[in-house]
């Protein structure tokens, strides 16, 4: 499990209670238009999966 992880995203399959994630790696990617990503609406997590 990826150490410290919080995930608010309840219908994640890796989302656990307590807003853990239970993934054992994180992939974000950026969806900026730019090279700099700035803020976190940004990027997305591509660890999702749905329950």
């Amino acid at each position: 499990m990826a150490k410290d992880v919080l995930c608010e995203v309840n219908s994640c399959r890796h989302w656990a209670q307590e807003n853990k994630c239970n993934a054992s790696s994180i992939y974000i990617v950026s969806h900026s238009s730019t090279d700099e990503v700035r803020q976190s609406a940004e990027t997305d997590c591509k660890t999702f999966e749905v329950k």
